[in-house]
């Protein structure tokens, strides 16, 4: 055993079901069509049913659908053969998976949903299997082989089946139109959620907690201001709250080596004039992005050249976008 080539054995199941889902190309056709047709005129939702490996796999397809903007979820045959097929109602379209087309658990349950006149599409593995004669339209998902040896354990034709989900989800996403902030919606929770909903505005300092001198203010009072605020940095604002620039942590190290009266010294004198600022209706993922290319820990938010918040990388740590 020690002399066994595991490598050669692992890249021979990659070329096998590389070579199947090169095969599986043919089959998004005029079928392909008509199922992604037939469950965009739905009116209601994508229930997706399979046994056994086609189960995992219908599992993750439903899951996929529904993430991507298309209403769905998976029933197993088994419980709903016992009453949740109740769960299936008018408008729904049921996705039934199985390879060889003719899974008993499933055959069971397709008289009553076409007797209910709901639509019925099926992903076999024969286009002339009992389920596929049954279905409205069939999705073929037929491989030369399974990467299994022995050809008996679902290897190819489960990565051949999910990949026509893939296809038939994404297909139906551009289809609608759906967009990065639909996605944001359905996934609220964990980094992707915080990086996709999470804005400027939820994450930066206003109102007291905001540090801001005015342009004749001392040195002395901007430096009291930072230390105050905790952001390492200030912004400067005329009398009219227009931003004029920012005094930052930086600058003042820039200035350690120059006689400066703290008293005396204007801070528009030393700050540095035409920051970066963004809107608060900003990401807060793009804030991050913006502050990695220019180098830069803060950043100030204004309104129509008006100072209205402000934030560092350390609020963005805190918030979970980085």
């Amino acid at each position: 055993m020690t002399d066994f080539d595991f490598r050669k054995a692992g890249t021979a199941v990659l070329q096998t079901e590389l070579n199947a889902l090169v095969q599986l190309e043919q089959y998004i056709n005029e079928n392909f069509v008509k199922a992604c047709q037939l469950i965009l005129a739905a009116s209601g939702k994508v229930v997706v049913m399979g046994m056994g490996k086609s189960g995992h796999i219908g599992n993750k397809i439903a899951a996929t659908l529904a993430s991507t903007g298309t209403s769905s979820f998976f029933v197993h045959p088994g419980e709903a053969s016992h009453g949740d097929l109740g769960m299936i109602g008018k408008g729904d379209v049921v996705l039934a998976i199985s390879n060889s087309g003719e899974t008993s658990e499933v055959l069971l349950l397709l008289p009553v949903v076409k007797r209910r006149g709901i639509t019925l599409i099926t992903m076999t593995g024969n286009p002339v299997s009992s389920m596929a004669r049954l279905a409205q339209v069939n999705l073929c998902i037929k491989v030369p082989k399974e990467a299994c040896p022995i050809g008996l354990a679902p290897t190819s034709s489960t990565t051949a089946t999910l990949v026509m989900g893939d296809a038939l989800a994404v297909a139906l996403m551009q289809a609608k139109g759906f967009t990065i902030d639909d996605f944001a919606l359905s996934h609220p929770g964990g980094p992707l959620g915080r990086k996709l909903l999470l804005h400027i505005s939820d994450v930066m300092h206003t109102g007291n907690a905001l540090p801001t001198v005015f342009v004749d203010e001392s040195l002395r009072n901007a430096l009291l201001e930072v230390s105050a605020k905790g952001l390492g940095m200030t912004g400067v604002i005329d009398n009219t709250g227009t931003i004029c620039g920012i005094f930052t942590d930086g600058d003042l190290r820039r200035l350690l080596d120059q006689r400066y009266d703290l008293h005396s010294t204007l801070i528009g004198n030393v700050m540095s004039i035409n920051p970066t600022c963004v809107n608060a209706k900003l990401l807060a993922a793009e804030g991050l992005k913006l502050m990695e290319e220019k180098k830069i820990n803060g950043l100030l938010v204004t309104d129509n050249n008006k100072l209205v918040g402000a934030l560092n990388m350390h609020d963005l740590l805190k918030a979970g976008v980085m």
